[in-house]
């Protein structure tokens, strides 16, 4: 019996071994012809490319070069995201934007405006324009950080977060009554959506949806993450154009608000002294972002994120228990995000996303949002002068728009012209940080509306 298990075995080990090494011969005759095969393949290809002569192979080189694709354009040509771009996209159109590019570079590096955001935004937009590289596409260089974190609004938030804890309420909290400027100044905002929305309703020149015409008007905040964020939501297709005309006005705060502060003002308010700031308790800055969280749960959830992502970084500096999260939040992390936030939106800087018809549009209607925000601002504080038993100078209202602290700078800069020795830049620095908060507010309520 034994003997007869022992055979069977054997018989059964004998045909196993032999059909394995059937198959393995099967496999290295595969392996061979295929290897085979890609050997005539590529005497073939060299055969080829021998046949061609070395005039021809420079002439196919010469055909992958940016030189070819900036002067020669290209029929079905699609960009990294599977859309199609035409023949002037693909020549003038990157050409244009290079110059654009290095227009931001300018103002970066030479006029120190804003280089921060600028500076990268302006080099991912240069690099969107490299033809054949697809860095745009999803799975590219640009398109991998727009994915991570400005289509999910990430990013922004990030920034708030680092906004909220540099932030100091304190000037507000000893002034609460100069909040209202900060609010007054979003006027801009409010107001050119209703204008564009008038345009766009009355006139051919322009043709953007009520989305749209929110994801424009939220320019007039001054207030750049709050822009992109707002923009991803409502018009991502325009998020190239928003965020450089958000950033841009945003670096033209001293250019574009003393001429507007001096025409809405006399000498006489201009030169106004406001009385010195009381001190603030630490308790009251410790509390006040959990109450301005409260209200906007209970009042605005669209608000929440950036609110909460701001009061989150403010509550962690004020409570100073947690100073290392605070310090990362304010340094590393923000800087970090920087980074990323700008090449990103640099990547919608493509020429054939940026150069249509609707950037100037936003252009103007953004430039327009700034400038109706500031003059609200100032026209609010004239208003309250009035009112009020202490003197408040006008100049301090153009800093309700929430580019902080640029806007409170210009402030004290006018004033210190007008009368030197007259600071104001503390009593600025209340309105400046309503303004953070009152921009949040109206994306959260653009949002609520038209979302």
């Amino acid at each position: 019996m034994k003997k007869s298990i022992v055979a069977v075995l054997l018989l059964f080990i004998t045909l196993f071994a032999t059909n394995a090494a059937a198959s393995g011969h099967e496999q290295v005759a595969q392996q061979t012809h295929a290897i085979e095969h890609h050997a005539a393949v590529d005497s073939s290809e060299k055969a080829v490319a021998h046949d061609k002569g070395v005039w021809e192979l420079l002439k196919s080189f010469y055909k992958t070069t940016g030189l070819y694709a900036f002067t020669t354009p290209q029929e079905g040509m699609v960009n990294g995201e599977g859309e199609p771009v035409n023949a002037f996209h693909q020549t003038w159109g990157r050409v244009i934007m290079i110059g654009i590019t290095l227009l931001l570079f300018y103002l970066a590096i030479a006029k120190g405006f804003e280089p921060l955001l600028l500076l990268p935004i302006g080099f991912g937009g240069l690099l969107a324009n490299i033809p054949f590289a697809n860095m745009t596409a999803d799975h590219g260089f640009l398109g991998v950080i727009y994915n991570a974190g400005i289509a999910n609004e990430f990013f922004p938030l990030l920034i708030f977060m680092g906004v909220g804890a540099m932030t100091d309420f304190g000037p507000m909290l000893a002034n609460p009554k100069t909040a209202l400027l900060g609010g007054a100044a979003q006027f801009g905002i409010f107001g050119t959506l209703v204008g564009a929305a008038a345009l766009s309703q009355f006139t051919p020149a322009f043709d953007f949806s009520l989305q749209d015409c929110a994801a424009i008007s939220i320019i007039g905040g001054a207030d750049g993450p709050t822009s992109i964020f707002i923009a991803t939501k409502l018009a991502p297709d325009l998020l190239g154009a928003i965020a450089v005309a958000a950033y841009s006005y945003m670096a033209l705060v001293p250019v574009i608000q003393p001429p507007i502060m001096k025409a809405l003002t006399s000498k006489e308010e201009r030169v106004i002294v406001m009385k010195q700031q009381r001190k603030v308790h630490k308790l009251e800055k410790l509390f006040l972002p959990l109450i301005v969280l409260g209200l906007s749960i209970l009042l605005l959830p669209e608000s929440t994120p950036l609110i909460g992502a701001f009061t989150f970084g403010n509550f962690a500096k004020e409570s100073g228990v947690v100073d290392r999260l605070s310090d990362t939040m304010q340094n590393s992390l923000i800087n970090i995000v920087t980074i990323l936030l700008g090449l990103g939106v640099g990547s919608k800087l493509a020429a054939e996303k940026f150069l249509v018809g609707d950037t100037l549009g936003i252009l103007i209607l953004g430039l327009v949002a700034f400038a109706v925000g500031t003059a609200a601002g100032v026209l609010m504080a004239k208003l309250m002068n009035r009112l009020s038993s202490e003197p408040i100078n006008p100049l301090i209202g153009a800093a309700g728009v929430s580019a902080v602290p640029m806007a409170a700078r210009v402030v004290n800069k006018v004033g210190m012209e007008e009368k030197p020795g007259n600071i104001l830049l503390m009593h600025a620095m209340g309105p400046n940080v309503a303004g953070v908060i009152g921009s949040a507010v109206a994306a959260g309520v653009l949002i609520s509306i038209f979302n």
